[in-house]
């Protein structure tokens, strides 16, 4: 008896242990309904001009709220070429959702073709204080269609200059076929990517500090798909329009 009651004692332990590691979920977009929920998100619309025109990656194209639509439980972001001139959409949750720490999971689908950069990305909420890159940015996932089949999981800091000295390039096999599961596990010591389920990057500087590691303040969603620019490639290929970046949730637990 007195065994039974001790091996029933450690069960209870183990489960108030693993009980107490559970996260929270804290917020959620599941891009329900049929227009964009702004007490979350806002368009960042243009050029980016005249502070930062061409978006800093001399993009081409002007973003606009018509090119992001609500459907089916997706937001739906659709890339064009009208005339002479590019179109897109981004949005934002800078001061309506910002946080520190977590873990976020983002299911999406995206497009193909040269000249194509969606992303799912963040940036710290001092931005307008520090600037870029001493506020840091987590890019949960970028695709560039020219570099067919590779997804980029990349950090920037002030001590690599804002490159992609941080990053960590993942090849999967006919990548625009369907939706995939991107997570990103952040605390104070280290940020770790998966891709549907597969850890593919543990970013972890020995030094701390805010040169080599911004991360430890509230950070902001981004959704975009920029065409053409350094990163997108200068070259754009014209027949690949309309193109459609599919995001169906994402999830912020800590």
């Amino acid at each position: 008896m007195k065994k039974r009651l001790a091996v029933l004692a450690l069960v209870l332990l183990t489960l108030q242990s693993c009980k107490g590691q559970e996260k929270e979920l804290i917020w959620e977009e599941n891009f329900d309904g049929n227009s964009l929920n702004m007490d979350y998100w806002s368009y960042e619309n243009g050029d980016g001009c005249p502070d930062i025109c061409g978006w800093g990656n001399n993009e081409r194209q002007l973003y606009r709220p018509e090119n992001l639509e609500i459907k089916d439980g997706l937001a739906v972001i659709t890339a064009e070429k009208d005339g002479d001139s590019y179109f897109s959409s981004r949005i934002n949750t800078k001061d309506k959702f910002e946080f520190q720490y977590g873990i976020i999971e983002t299911r999406a689908k995206v497009p193909g073709g040269h000249g194509i950069w969606p992303a799912i990305w963040m940036l710290g909420d001092n931005i307008g204080e520090v600037g870029w890159p001493a506020s840091g940015e987590i890019d949960i996932m970028e695709y560039v269609g020219r570099m067919k089949d590779t997804l980029h999981t990349t950090l920037h800091t002030p001590a690599t200059h804002g490159d992609h000295a941080s990053t960590k390039v993942t090849k999967i096999d006919n990548v625009e076929d369907d939706f995939h599961i991107y997570k990103v596990e952040w605390s104070k010591q280290e940020i770790v990517y998966y891709i549907d389920g597969e850890k593919v990057y543990t970013f972890s500087p020995e030094i701390k500090d805010d040169e080599h590691y911004p991360f430890r303040h509230k950070f902001y969603f981004l959704l975009n798909m920029a065409i053409g620019g350094n990163f997108g490639g200068p070259d754009v290929d014209d027949s690949i329009f309309p193109a459609k970046f599919y995001i169906d949730y994402i999830k912020v637990y800590q």
